[in-house]
């Protein structure tokens, strides 16, 4: 990594929402709060699952891996974009910048294979009830996970390591909040088509296969739902697939919003605030949108804050 002659690239510079002085309390206090929201909220989804012996199933399960990878998620960004307000500093290291590239791309597709193996777990719930238990298998389910985390940091390897032989000659701000791999490309003065058509094929086919799975899966659900004679059935049906539906679409609408707006027009405005939508307000929503609607959940809530349960 080079810039001019034989100059090594030490630093980048995150530009963030705005340069005004006067919006960046604004700005450290809505991020620290949603981050903070964020942390807690997940982190109590894990502890409601793991010390409640009636929520050790399937849904929980991938439930309780979805809410750790949205902790790690918004971790990956969210503080140092704080530390850097704080400091009034917008530098952030090469290294720092290639292992927030890295996390980053690893937690996005966690996120989205995990609600693809969830959706999948709704399917068979719903459509074949009587052989759940032997279908969703321990076993199963936590090779669905392993194979979910294999792919993730192979593909966040393969396109983080393909960072490494470019060269940077131009000026090095980043119009963005954190170090995201479009960005940084266009940053670039070496050829970057390698870069790009992995970046974007990996984007169809590790995006589009989990997002194709999850369609699939719910319209093999619906078929499944309008067959139930009663009102009530169906409503209890669909109740349980009501809260995963929700995530799905903020977290994929938001992800492509991002890279069709990348791939159709270079402003990078709109780009950083579709980032925020599923870095940072889609994981703070989560533990709220399984937990309102969820008895279990809220059940197992109370009985750790210490409140009695009816």
């Amino acid at each position: 990594m080079e810039l001019g002659n034989d100059t090594q690239i030490s630093e980048f510079l995150l530009l963030g929402f705005s340069e005004e002085p006067e919006l960046q309390p604004l700005i450290f206090g809505l991020f620290l709060s949603m981050y903070l929201i964020t942390v807690f909220g997940n982190l109590l989804i894990i502890l409601a699952i793991s010390s409640d012996s009636h929520l050790h199933t399937p849904m929980y399960f991938f439930l309780a891996n979805l809410s750790f990878v949205d902790f790690c998620f918004t971790s990956t960004t969210v503080p140092k974009m704080l530390l850097n307000i704080q400091t009034q500093s917008k530098v952030i290291t090469y290294a720092g910048c290639i292992s927030q590239m890295y996390f980053f791309i690893l937690c996005a597709e966690l996120d989205d294979l995990i609600l693809s193996a969830m959706a999948y777990d709704r399917f068979v719930a719903i459509c074949h009830p009587l052989q759940y238990t032997i279908i969703m298998s321990p076993q199963l389910c936590g090779l669905l996970v392993l194979v979910s985390w294999i792919i993730s940091v192979l593909n966040s390897l393969l396109q983080t390591l393909m960072v490494l032989p470019l060269s940077f000659c131009t000026g090095m701000e980043i119009p963005h909040f954190f170090c995201e791999l479009n960005q940084v490309l266009r940053l670039a003065c070496s050829e970057t088509f390698l870069n790009d058509t992995v970046m974007y094929f990996a984007t169809v086919l590790l995006g589009g296969a989990p997002l194709a799975g999850i369609l699939y899966s719910y319209s093999k659900i619906v078929s499944s739902i309008r067959g139930i004679s009663s009102a009530q059935g169906k409503y209890k049906a669909f109740s349980t697939c009501a809260s995963h539906l929700s995530v799905v679409s903020l977290f994929c609408c938001t992800g492509l919003g991002v890279y069709l707006s990348s791939v159709a027009t270079q402003s990078s405005h709109s780009s950083t605030t579709a980032s925020v939508m599923y870095t940072v307000v889609t994981p703070m929503l989560n533990p709220f949108i399984y937990s309102l609607r969820n008895r279990d959940i809220k059940r197992a809530l109370k009985r750790i804050v210490g409140i009695p349960v009816m």
